[in-house]
């Protein structure tokens, strides 16, 4: 397995770290690269570039850290989408919507729950609480057909006149030797605003992780950019870790975030080290905003779009707290076929750089879609839960042209439906006009049909998984239930309460902390636990909604 490893730091001009170079350096034959029309105003000077690009010795030197920056009011952008609706059966019968196996969003909650804090209700996305765990699903037996569906369906604990159905898939593992090669670019944010322990020296300490996993035939670069960019570690073996963390070591924070110019030499950097049999990715690290340059997110997100094309992808880990753009963040990671993170510990960055390095690098399925069809003679109304920014048209499922998100060797998925059964009292009021034919509850029926679309890696045509979910999909109670369906059940209820959702309103602090004691199950690294101490600082956090 090897690692082309290329990490790119947004620097200060005058606080710019750089090793020495050789200037006789194998890539010295390398032709000026062109910047992107969008970002070609921003672009480093062609001298510079050619310098940078040719591994040339530049006249920069490491700085001593600067002063503590004064970090202005919190200027944090959150996005959630508008809360999904209840839908009749008998006139939306089909839900579409794209997969999705970020986490940010917990992690944002659990930094506002540690510091005293409930967080904002635009920062919880519900689907990302749920697919902030490990579930064991059954696993694929090939890699041809990369993971199958689980269903199971429950008795809403928070309604007694709905179900919950639960649908997961856990993606095909990829075997050590299949691991292909990598081209990484790690794009880091070195600006002022990073000075700050849970930024910068944290970010450099989740860097340290990943160089630990790192062996011989991985190679590492470090390239850093000011005012304009240069190379600071010249490709090096996997295993020369002391060579590598110095220089992780000798960074520096301080300036503003020209980071259109950073994601430009970013990718200038992977299409150069382009492996067209391996993973080609960029990892941007930020606690914020563009504040330099091209700084909008549709520009953003163009940019990366059309990249994302040409075959290399993005991925957004965020830091820190006071100016987080996670609006950005997701808009971008989204667009790149790629995960959006937030690291608040190192125990977080162990799980995303160590322990889920491959799921969150190496996809086995891209533009992966889910459609849920319901049918009236068992099913009247039925609402999603989360993924509402993930939501696509009823067409965009057969349209192979339309982007979704990928799942990775040994990721799960998790999507949660509450339903009412066709017959029974739901959210909605009969209608005065309503059509003259009604329906009758069939208790054998089909309650809907699952299909799942998704492309292998590389490929253009998408293929199609298909299951029915049946009354056999039941458990008679919440508690007869498998600890996975109740514990992904228990994080939705908690984002439900988080986010000041109306449909969960009758839960009790008390009532999930009992119940995901109980589900925790097999918590190799204390994941659920923490969940569950999570779920204590939130009920000392709201007492009224304690007991």
């Amino acid at each position: 397995m090897k690692y082309r490893l290329l990490i790119t730091c947004a620097m200060a001009a005058g606080l710019v770290a750089c090793a020495s170079h050789d200037k006789d350096n194998s890539k010295s034959n390398r032709s000026d690269a062109t910047a992107d029309e969008t970002f070609a105003e921003y672009a480093p000077p062609p001298q510079m570039m050619r310098e940078m690009a040719a591994g040339a010795q530049l006249d920069l030197a490491y700085a001593p850290m600067p002063a503590p920056y004064a970090q202005p009011a919190d200027t944090s952008r959150y996005s959630n989408g508008v809360q999904n609706p209840v839908f009749r059966v008998s006139e939306n019968p089909v839900s579409t919507f794209s997969a999705d196996v970020d986490t940010a969003s917990y992690s944002i909650a659990r930094r506002y729950l540690t510091d005293g804090q409930l967080p904002p209700s635009e920062a919880v996305r519900i689907e990302e609480f749920v697919n902030a765990f490990d579930y064991n699903y059954p696993l694929p037996k090939s890699s041809n057909e990369p993971f199958r569906p689980d269903i199971e369906i429950v008795p809403t604990p928070w309604n007694d006149k709905s179900e919950l159905i639960r649908i997961g898939i856990k993606g095909y593992d990829i075997e050590p030797d299949e691991i292909p090669d990598s081209n990484i670019v790690l794009l880091l944010d070195v600006s002022g605003s990073m000075n700050s322990p849970d930024k910068l020296p944290l970010l450099v300490s989740s860097m340290k992780l990943l160089v630990d996993e790192l062996d011989k035939d991985d190679t590492v670069s470090i390239v850093v950019y000011a005012g304009a960019a240069g190379v600071v570690l010249d490709p090096t073996p996997g295993n020369e870790k002391v060579k590598i963390k110095q220089a992780l070591d000798r960074l520096s924070a301080g300036g503003s975030t020209a980071g259109g110019q950073g994601l430009q030499l970013a990718y200038d950097l992977a299409m150069e080290n382009f492996d067209k049999d391996g993973v080609n990715r960029i990892i941007l690290a930020t606690d914020g905003d563009f504040n330099v340059g091209v700084t909008g997110d549709d520009p953003l997100t163009d940019f990366v779009a059309r990249k994302r094309k040409e075959g290399v992808y993005l991925s957004v880990l965020g830091f820190g707290a006071g100016n987080l753009n996670d609006q950005m963040m997701q808009s971008i990671a989204q667009n790149g076929n790629g995960v959006a993170a937030y690291i608040d510990t190192l125990d977080e960055a162990r799980r995303v750089l160590v322990r889920e390095f491959t799921s969150s690098m190496f996809p086995i399925a891209q533009d992966l879609k889910f459609q849920v069809e319901f049918n009236p003679a068992a099913v009247s109304e039925y609402r999603l839960i989360g993924y509402q920014t993930r939501i696509l048209n009823e067409e965009d499922f057969k349209n192979d042209a339309v982007d979704a998100g990928d799942i990775g060797s040994g990721h799960t998925v998790t999507a949660l439906y509450e339903i009412v059964r066709t017959g029974e009292e739901g959210w909605l009021e009969d209608r005065r006009y309503a059509s003259t034919s009604s329906v009758d509850y069939d208790p054998d029926a089909e309650l809907g049909f699952l299909r799942i679309r998704y492309k292998r890696p590389g490929q253009m045509k998408s293929r199609l998984i298909e299951q029915a979910i049946t009354p056999d999909d039941r458990v008679r109670s919440f508690a007869a239930a498998s600890d996975d369906t109740r514990f992904a059940i228990l994080a939705a209820g908690f984002g439900e309460k988080l986010s000041r959702s109306s449909y969960a309103e009758s839960l009790t602090y008390d009532w999930l902390i009992d119940e995901a004691n109980d589900a925790k199950g097999r918590d190799e690294y204390g994941d659920r636990a923490g969940f569950v101490q999570l779920l204590r600082r939130a009920g000392e956090l709201s007492p009224e909604d304690r007991g």
